[in-house]
Protein backbone atom coordinates (compact mmCIF):
# COMPACT_ATOMS: atom_id res chain seq x y z
CA UNK A 1 0.00 0.00 0.00
CA UNK A 2 1.48 3.43 -1.36
CA UNK A 3 1.55 6.35 1.36
CA UNK A 4 -1.08 8.41 -0.75
CA UNK A 5 -3.59 5.34 -0.08
CA UNK A 6 -3.21 6.00 3.57
CA UNK A 7 -5.71 8.17 4.51
CA UNK A 8 -6.96 6.70 8.36
CA UNK A 9 -4.82 5.55 10.85
CA UNK A 10 -5.14 4.17 13.64
CA UNK A 11 -2.51 5.05 16.59
CA UNK A 12 -1.48 2.81 20.01
CA UNK A 13 -1.47 5.79 21.61
CA UNK A 14 0.20 6.43 25.40
CA UNK A 15 0.44 10.03 25.44
CA UNK A 16 4.58 9.19 26.51
CA UNK A 17 7.12 10.64 24.54
CA UNK A 18 7.35 8.16 21.57
CA UNK A 19 3.11 8.04 20.62
CA UNK A 20 2.84 12.11 21.20
CA UNK A 21 5.21 13.05 18.27
CA UNK A 22 4.00 9.97 16.19
CA UNK A 23 0.78 11.93 15.37
CA UNK A 24 2.25 14.88 13.74
CA UNK A 25 4.79 12.59 11.69
CA UNK A 26 2.27 10.44 10.46
CA UNK A 27 0.11 13.93 9.16
CA UNK A 28 3.35 15.10 7.86
CA UNK A 29 4.49 12.01 5.98
CA UNK A 30 1.27 10.48 4.89
CA UNK A 31 -0.21 13.42 3.25
CA UNK A 32 -2.32 14.94 6.39
CA UNK A 33 -3.85 11.37 6.84
CA UNK A 34 -6.85 11.06 9.55
CA UNK A 35 -5.49 9.73 12.80
CA UNK A 36 -7.47 8.16 15.41
CA UNK A 37 -5.41 7.54 18.69
CA UNK A 38 -6.77 4.59 20.76
CA UNK A 39 -5.08 4.60 24.15
CA UNK A 40 -5.72 1.16 26.48
CA UNK A 41 -6.52 1.72 30.37
CA UNK A 42 -4.93 -1.42 31.81
CA UNK A 43 -4.59 0.06 35.36
CA UNK A 44 -1.47 3.34 34.52
CA UNK A 45 -3.69 5.54 36.00
CA UNK A 46 -3.06 9.16 36.26
CA UNK A 47 -1.18 8.96 32.88
CA UNK A 48 -4.49 8.61 31.36
CA UNK A 49 -5.02 12.17 32.65
CA UNK A 50 -5.63 15.41 29.97
CA UNK A 51 -4.65 12.65 27.13
CA UNK A 52 -7.74 13.39 24.84
CA UNK A 53 -7.15 17.25 25.21
CA UNK A 54 -3.20 16.89 24.31
CA UNK A 55 -4.41 13.74 21.25
CA UNK A 56 -6.31 16.56 20.00
CA UNK A 57 -4.17 19.60 19.93
CA UNK A 58 -1.29 17.40 18.48
CA UNK A 59 -3.77 16.53 15.43
CA UNK A 60 -5.64 13.14 16.31
CA UNK A 61 -9.60 13.49 15.13
CA UNK A 62 -10.24 11.29 18.28
CA UNK A 63 -9.37 9.40 20.81
CA UNK A 64 -10.72 6.11 22.29
CA UNK A 65 -10.01 5.54 25.93
CA UNK A 66 -11.09 1.99 26.49
CA UNK A 67 -10.80 0.11 29.96
CA UNK A 68 -9.97 -3.07 30.10
CA UNK A 69 -8.68 -3.33 33.58
CA UNK A 70 -10.90 -6.42 33.80
CA UNK A 71 -10.25 -8.19 31.29
CA UNK A 72 -6.34 -7.88 31.79
CA UNK A 73 -6.27 -9.10 35.09
CA UNK A 74 -8.97 -12.05 34.44
CA UNK A 75 -8.04 -13.31 30.94
CA UNK A 76 -4.33 -12.84 30.90
CA UNK A 77 -2.63 -12.29 34.43
CA UNK A 78 -4.38 -14.40 36.11
CA UNK A 79 -3.71 -17.45 33.61
CA UNK A 80 -0.02 -16.56 33.76
CA UNK A 81 -0.35 -16.41 37.29
CA UNK A 82 -1.61 -19.65 37.18
CA UNK A 83 1.15 -21.28 34.86
CA UNK A 84 3.76 -19.76 37.67
CA UNK A 85 5.10 -18.42 34.33
CA UNK A 86 8.52 -16.00 35.18
CA UNK A 87 10.77 -15.45 32.43
CA UNK A 88 14.68 -16.03 33.11
CA UNK A 89 13.52 -16.57 36.74
CA UNK A 90 12.61 -12.86 37.85
CA UNK A 91 10.66 -11.33 35.29
CA UNK A 92 6.48 -11.30 36.02
CA UNK A 93 6.06 -10.46 32.65
CA UNK A 94 4.16 -7.06 33.41
CA UNK A 95 5.01 -5.32 30.09
CA UNK A 96 4.60 -8.45 27.86
CA UNK A 97 1.25 -9.98 28.98
CA UNK A 98 -0.27 -6.35 28.56
CA UNK A 99 0.39 -5.62 24.62
CA UNK A 100 -1.94 -8.68 23.79
CA UNK A 101 -4.92 -7.36 25.08
CA UNK A 102 -3.88 -3.87 24.20
CA UNK A 103 -3.20 -4.56 20.13
CA UNK A 104 -5.99 -6.37 19.85
CA UNK A 105 -8.65 -3.87 21.14
CA UNK A 106 -6.94 -1.55 18.95
CA UNK A 107 -7.40 -4.16 15.70
CA UNK A 108 -10.78 -4.16 17.02
CA UNK A 109 -11.44 -0.34 16.72
CA UNK A 110 -9.61 -0.47 13.37
CA UNK A 111 -11.84 -2.35 11.92
CA UNK A 112 -14.70 -0.71 13.03
CA UNK A 113 -13.24 2.67 12.19
CA UNK A 114 -12.26 1.48 8.61
CA UNK A 115 -8.81 2.05 8.76
CA UNK A 116 -5.60 1.58 6.39
CA UNK A 117 -3.30 0.88 8.69
CA UNK A 118 -2.46 0.48 12.54
CA UNK A 119 0.51 2.14 13.84
CA UNK A 120 2.73 1.96 17.21
CA UNK A 121 5.31 3.75 18.71
CA UNK A 122 7.90 0.24 19.51
CA UNK A 123 11.46 0.73 18.47
CA UNK A 124 13.49 -1.67 16.36
CA UNK A 125 15.45 -2.58 19.16
CA UNK A 126 12.40 -4.12 21.59
CA UNK A 127 9.79 -6.73 22.37
CA UNK A 128 7.00 -4.90 21.91
CA UNK A 129 6.92 -4.07 18.49
CA UNK A 130 6.74 -8.02 17.75
CA UNK A 131 4.19 -8.46 20.30
CA UNK A 132 1.84 -5.76 18.84
CA UNK A 133 2.24 -6.91 15.98
CA UNK A 134 1.82 -10.35 16.28
CA UNK A 135 -1.23 -9.83 17.62
CA UNK A 136 -2.56 -7.60 14.89
CA UNK A 137 -1.46 -10.52 12.43
CA UNK A 138 -3.56 -12.86 14.47
CA UNK A 139 -6.78 -10.88 13.49
CA UNK A 140 -5.87 -8.67 10.55
CA UNK A 141 -3.43 -10.97 9.23
CA UNK A 142 -3.71 -8.46 5.98
CA UNK A 143 -3.44 -4.93 8.24
CA UNK A 144 -0.91 -2.38 7.04
CA UNK A 145 1.40 -1.03 9.81
CA UNK A 146 3.61 1.55 10.60
CA UNK A 147 6.00 1.39 12.70
CA UNK A 148 8.26 4.80 12.88
CA UNK A 149 11.09 3.76 14.91
CA UNK A 150 11.86 1.50 11.83
CA UNK A 151 11.25 4.06 9.07
CA UNK A 152 12.28 8.12 10.76
CA UNK A 153 15.15 10.22 10.53
CA UNK A 154 15.14 10.35 14.70
CA UNK A 155 17.55 8.09 16.26
CA UNK A 156 17.51 8.86 19.72
CA UNK A 157 15.07 10.19 22.58
CA UNK A 158 17.01 13.65 22.59
CA UNK A 159 16.10 14.10 19.00
CA UNK A 160 12.51 13.07 20.09
CA UNK A 161 12.35 15.11 22.41
CA UNK A 162 13.74 18.39 19.93
CA UNK A 163 11.12 17.33 17.43
CA UNK A 164 8.19 17.32 20.39
CA UNK A 165 9.44 20.85 21.18
CA UNK A 166 9.44 21.90 17.50
CA UNK A 167 5.97 20.86 17.13
CA UNK A 168 4.59 22.20 20.55
CA UNK A 169 3.61 18.78 21.63
CA UNK A 170 3.70 19.17 25.52
CA UNK A 171 5.55 16.61 27.55
CA UNK A 172 5.32 15.89 30.74
CA UNK A 173 9.44 14.44 31.14
CA UNK A 174 12.53 16.64 30.90
CA UNK A 175 16.06 15.59 29.58
CA UNK A 176 16.96 14.87 33.17
CA UNK A 177 14.31 12.60 34.14
CA UNK A 178 13.64 10.82 30.91
CA UNK A 179 13.20 6.88 32.04
CA UNK A 180 11.62 4.81 29.26
CA UNK A 181 8.69 4.05 31.63
CA UNK A 182 5.92 1.16 31.27
CA UNK A 183 3.29 1.10 34.14
CA UNK A 184 0.08 -0.59 34.29
CA UNK A 185 -2.06 -2.52 37.25
CA UNK A 186 0.92 -5.13 37.65
CA UNK A 187 3.73 -3.47 37.36
CA UNK A 188 6.08 -0.46 36.55
CA UNK A 189 9.49 -0.94 34.29
CA UNK A 190 12.31 1.46 34.38
CA UNK A 191 14.69 1.70 31.28
CA UNK A 192 17.38 4.31 29.99
CA UNK A 193 19.60 7.14 30.98
CA UNK A 194 21.90 5.42 34.46
CA UNK A 195 20.46 2.37 34.68
CA UNK A 196 22.10 1.30 31.03
CA UNK A 197 25.22 0.46 32.79
CA UNK A 198 24.96 -2.73 34.87
CA UNK A 199 27.52 -1.46 36.94
CA UNK A 200 25.14 1.40 38.54
CA UNK A 201 23.06 0.87 41.40
CA UNK A 202 19.47 1.46 40.79
CA UNK A 203 18.63 4.32 43.04
CA UNK A 204 15.96 3.82 44.91
CA UNK A 205 15.64 6.20 47.41
CA UNK A 206 15.91 8.49 45.04
CA UNK A 207 12.50 11.01 45.29
CA UNK A 208 10.51 10.37 42.48
CA UNK A 209 12.55 7.09 40.75
CA UNK A 210 9.89 4.50 42.65
CA UNK A 211 6.14 4.84 42.22
CA UNK A 212 4.74 1.44 43.22
CA UNK A 213 6.91 0.99 46.18
CA UNK A 214 9.74 1.96 48.41
CA UNK A 215 12.90 0.95 49.12
CA UNK A 216 13.10 -1.73 52.13
CA UNK A 217 15.22 0.46 53.69
CA UNK A 218 12.51 3.15 54.05
CA UNK A 219 9.75 0.03 55.11
CA UNK A 220 8.20 -0.08 58.09
CA UNK A 221 10.53 -1.59 60.82
CA UNK A 222 7.63 -3.76 61.78
CA UNK A 223 6.74 -7.17 59.94
CA UNK A 224 3.12 -7.25 57.86
CA UNK A 225 0.86 -10.20 57.58
CA UNK A 226 -0.91 -10.97 54.24
CA UNK A 227 -3.49 -13.79 54.07
CA UNK A 228 -4.58 -15.02 50.03
CA UNK A 229 -7.60 -16.98 49.16
CA UNK A 230 -7.42 -18.71 46.28
CA UNK A 231 -10.15 -20.85 44.53
CA UNK A 232 -8.91 -23.07 41.79
CA UNK A 233 -5.42 -21.30 41.52
CA UNK A 234 -7.46 -18.04 41.13
CA UNK A 235 -7.04 -15.62 44.11
CA UNK A 236 -10.31 -14.35 45.52
CA UNK A 237 -9.12 -12.82 48.87
CA UNK A 238 -6.98 -10.39 50.88
CA UNK A 239 -7.21 -10.84 54.94
CA UNK A 240 -10.54 -12.86 54.29
CA UNK A 241 -11.97 -10.12 52.00
CA UNK A 242 -13.52 -11.34 48.94
CA UNK A 243 -12.62 -8.75 46.39
CA UNK A 244 -12.99 -8.30 42.31
CA UNK A 245 -9.96 -9.23 40.26
CA UNK A 246 -8.66 -5.59 39.84
CA UNK A 247 -9.70 -4.63 43.31
CA UNK A 248 -7.26 -7.52 44.50
CA UNK A 249 -4.45 -6.78 42.56
CA UNK A 250 -5.02 -3.17 43.79
CA UNK A 251 -4.89 -4.35 47.91
CA UNK A 252 -2.16 -6.23 47.15
CA UNK A 253 -0.11 -3.87 45.42
CA UNK A 254 -0.99 -1.07 48.37
CA UNK A 255 0.07 -3.39 50.87
CA UNK A 256 3.40 -4.69 48.89
CA UNK A 257 4.06 -1.62 47.99
CA UNK A 258 4.29 -0.04 51.62
CA UNK A 259 6.99 -2.95 52.71
CA UNK A 260 9.02 -2.55 49.53
CA UNK A 261 8.34 -5.64 47.85
CA UNK A 262 8.90 -6.42 44.58
CA UNK A 263 12.07 -4.89 43.26
CA UNK A 264 13.53 -6.54 40.35
CA UNK A 265 16.77 -5.69 39.12
CA UNK A 266 17.06 -7.54 35.81
CA UNK A 267 19.23 -7.72 32.80
CA UNK A 268 17.37 -10.20 30.67
CA UNK A 269 17.79 -11.44 26.94
CA UNK A 270 14.86 -9.57 24.63
CA UNK A 271 13.73 -11.35 21.68
CA UNK A 272 15.41 -9.39 19.69
CA UNK A 273 19.04 -11.03 20.26
CA UNK A 274 20.45 -8.14 23.05
CA UNK A 275 20.81 -7.66 26.70
CA UNK A 276 18.97 -4.93 27.67
CA UNK A 277 18.80 -4.04 31.89
CA UNK A 278 15.36 -2.86 33.53
CA UNK A 279 14.19 -2.12 37.23
CA UNK A 280 10.65 -3.69 37.34
CA UNK A 281 8.00 -2.61 40.50
CA UNK A 282 6.24 -5.59 41.05
CA UNK A 283 4.77 -5.39 44.45
CA UNK A 284 1.49 -7.27 44.60
CA UNK A 285 2.29 -9.37 42.09
CA UNK A 286 5.51 -10.65 43.85
CA UNK A 287 3.22 -11.58 46.56
CA UNK A 288 0.63 -13.65 44.02
CA UNK A 289 2.86 -15.48 43.17
CA UNK A 290 5.10 -16.90 46.18
CA UNK A 291 1.13 -17.45 47.93
CA UNK A 292 0.10 -19.51 44.67
CA UNK A 293 3.73 -21.05 44.59
CA UNK A 294 3.52 -22.25 48.38
CA UNK A 295 -0.84 -23.29 48.34
CA UNK A 296 0.71 -25.61 44.90
CA UNK A 297 3.33 -27.48 46.79
CA UNK A 298 0.50 -28.65 49.46
CA UNK A 299 -2.02 -29.21 46.52
CA UNK A 300 -0.14 -30.98 43.65
CA UNK A 301 1.43 -34.04 43.14
CA UNK A 302 5.33 -34.72 42.85
CA UNK A 303 5.14 -35.44 39.22
CA UNK A 304 2.12 -32.85 37.92
CA UNK A 305 4.07 -30.51 40.09
CA UNK A 306 7.57 -31.37 38.26
CA UNK A 307 6.24 -31.01 35.16
CA UNK A 308 4.66 -27.82 35.14
CA UNK A 309 7.78 -26.07 36.64
CA UNK A 310 8.75 -26.97 32.94
CA UNK A 311 5.56 -26.00 31.01
CA UNK A 312 5.81 -22.38 33.03
CA UNK A 313 9.66 -21.70 31.35
CA UNK A 314 7.81 -22.31 27.83
CA UNK A 315 4.46 -20.73 28.80
CA UNK A 316 6.88 -17.45 29.88
CA UNK A 317 8.73 -17.63 26.76
CA UNK A 318 5.45 -17.94 24.98
CA UNK A 319 4.17 -15.02 26.71
CA UNK A 320 7.08 -12.70 26.57
CA UNK A 321 7.81 -13.51 22.99
CA UNK A 322 4.34 -12.18 22.08
CA UNK A 323 3.12 -15.25 21.00
CA UNK A 324 0.07 -14.97 23.43
CA UNK A 325 -2.49 -15.88 20.59
CA UNK A 326 -1.09 -18.81 19.59
CA UNK A 327 -2.19 -22.99 19.90
CA UNK A 328 0.59 -24.00 21.87
CA UNK A 329 -0.19 -20.85 24.44
CA UNK A 330 -3.85 -21.84 24.81
CA UNK A 331 -2.94 -25.75 25.28
CA UNK A 332 -0.54 -25.15 27.81
CA UNK A 333 -2.80 -22.69 29.91
CA UNK A 334 -6.03 -25.69 29.06
CA UNK A 335 -3.51 -27.83 30.94
CA UNK A 336 -2.46 -25.41 33.69
CA UNK A 337 -6.63 -24.80 34.21
CA UNK A 338 -6.55 -28.92 34.77
CA UNK A 339 -3.76 -28.61 37.30
CA UNK A 340 -5.82 -25.97 38.99
CA UNK A 341 -8.56 -27.65 39.73
CA UNK A 342 -7.25 -28.58 43.67
CA UNK A 343 -5.14 -25.23 43.67
CA UNK A 344 -7.82 -23.89 46.57
CA UNK A 345 -6.94 -22.97 50.42
CA UNK A 346 -5.24 -19.80 52.22
CA UNK A 347 -1.55 -18.72 52.14
CA UNK A 348 -1.15 -16.34 54.62
CA UNK A 349 2.83 -14.67 54.42
CA UNK A 350 4.70 -12.34 56.51
CA UNK A 351 6.25 -9.27 54.50
CA UNK A 352 9.33 -7.45 55.83
CA UNK A 353 11.38 -5.04 54.68
CA UNK A 354 11.50 -6.53 51.11
CA UNK A 355 11.67 -9.83 52.37
CA UNK A 356 8.15 -12.82 51.97
CA UNK A 357 8.26 -15.12 54.80
CA UNK A 358 5.92 -18.37 54.49
CA UNK A 359 3.81 -17.68 57.60
CA UNK A 360 0.98 -20.88 56.96
CA UNK A 361 -1.13 -22.69 54.42
CA UNK A 362 -4.16 -24.36 54.38
CA UNK A 363 -5.99 -26.61 51.79
CA UNK A 364 -8.97 -28.90 52.16
CA UNK A 365 -7.27 -30.64 49.14
CA UNK A 366 -4.00 -31.00 50.36
CA UNK A 367 -1.94 -33.89 50.00
CA UNK A 368 0.50 -33.41 52.86
CA UNK A 369 -0.88 -36.54 55.75
CA UNK A 370 1.21 -35.50 58.89
CA UNK A 371 1.04 -39.24 59.88
CA UNK A 372 2.66 -40.48 56.80
CA UNK A 373 5.80 -37.48 57.00
CA UNK A 374 5.82 -37.57 61.14
CA UNK A 375 9.06 -38.37 62.65
CA UNK A 376 7.38 -40.22 65.47
CA UNK A 377 5.95 -43.53 65.59
CA UNK A 378 3.10 -44.03 62.89
CA UNK A 379 1.22 -47.20 61.75
CA UNK A 380 0.51 -46.14 58.47
CA UNK A 381 4.57 -46.12 56.75
CA UNK A 382 6.33 -49.23 57.50
CA UNK A 383 10.57 -48.18 56.75
CA UNK A 384 11.26 -51.65 56.05
CA UNK A 385 9.75 -51.16 53.11
CA UNK A 386 12.39 -48.52 51.86
CA UNK A 387 14.72 -51.10 51.36
CA UNK A 388 13.10 -52.79 48.67
CA UNK A 389 12.03 -49.52 46.92
CA UNK A 390 15.69 -48.55 47.27
CA UNK A 391 17.18 -52.36 45.52
CA UNK A 392 14.66 -51.77 42.90
CA UNK A 393 15.18 -47.92 42.01
CA UNK A 394 19.03 -48.48 42.28
CA UNK A 395 19.01 -51.73 40.12
CA UNK A 396 20.73 -50.17 37.00
CA UNK A 397 22.96 -48.05 39.20
CA UNK A 398 24.06 -51.34 40.60
CA UNK A 399 24.00 -53.42 37.15
CA UNK A 400 26.07 -50.58 35.91
CA UNK A 401 28.21 -51.08 38.63
CA UNK A 402 28.68 -55.05 38.34
CA UNK A 403 28.94 -55.00 34.63
CA UNK A 404 31.94 -52.42 35.07
CA UNK A 405 33.68 -54.62 37.47
CA UNK A 406 33.83 -57.25 35.32
CA UNK A 407 35.08 -55.64 32.72
CA UNK A 408 37.82 -54.21 34.27
CA UNK A 409 38.51 -57.82 35.48
CA UNK A 410 37.74 -56.94 39.22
Amino acid sequence: MEKKEIKKVVLAYSGGLDTSIIIPWLKENYDNCEVIAVSADVGQGSELDGLEEKAIKTGASKLYIEDLKQEFVENYIFPTLKAGAVYEGEYLLGTAFARPIIAKRIVEIAKKEGADAICHGCTGKGNDQVRFELTIKAFAPDMKIIAPWRIWDIKSREEEIEYAEKHNVPLKISRETNYSKDKNIWHLSHEGLDLEDPANEPQYNKEGFLEMCVSPEQAPDKPEYITIGFEKGVPVSVNGERLSPVELIEKCNEIGGRNGIGLVDLVENRLVGMKSRGVYETPGGTILYRAHKVLESLCLDRETSHFKEQIAIKYAELVYYGQWFTPLREALAAFVDKTQETVTGEVMLKLYKGNIINAGTTSPYSLYDAEVATFDKDHVYNQKDAEGFINLFGLPITVAARLKEKREGK
